[in-house]
């Protein structure tokens, strides 16, 4: 199965399966920078209007953002984060505690069935 891809706003087929990046995994990172970019935004008690005046968007954009609709892409999802202060590092280890979480559930599910 592929799965489009934006690369340099442009959409790619099958990039999923060249580079082994499954639609499971790339909707669990979406959804994970949503929830931090709504937490981020709202700890510094930021409006959606103000985030996607910073962002040059809009605020229904924004919404769409935080609700991790998969017409957003990782990118803006990304820019959005390090517009409220997020470094690099802070974004990977977002990521990178849903991939662990999911290569955990995956190997328990592999335990089990074996």
């Amino acid at each position: 199965m592929t799965y489009p891809v934006r690369v340099a706003n442009r959409r790619v087929r099958g990039a999923a399966d060249r580079t082994g990046v499954g639609a499971a995994a790339v909707a669990e990172s979406r959804a994970l920078l949503a929830a931090a970019l709504r937490r981020r935004r709202q700890v510094r008690e930021l409006t959606q209007v103000r985030l996607a005046a910073a962002l040059g968007s809009s605020q229904s954009r924004v919404a769409k953002m935080e609700k991790a609709d998969p017409t957003v892409s990782l990118e803006l999802l990304v820019r959005g984060l390090v517009a409220l202060g997020a470094t690099r590092s802070e974004v990977g280890r977002i990521v990178e505690g849903g991939a662990r979480r999911t290569a955990g559930a995956a190997a328990a599910h592999h335990t089990r069935r074996g």
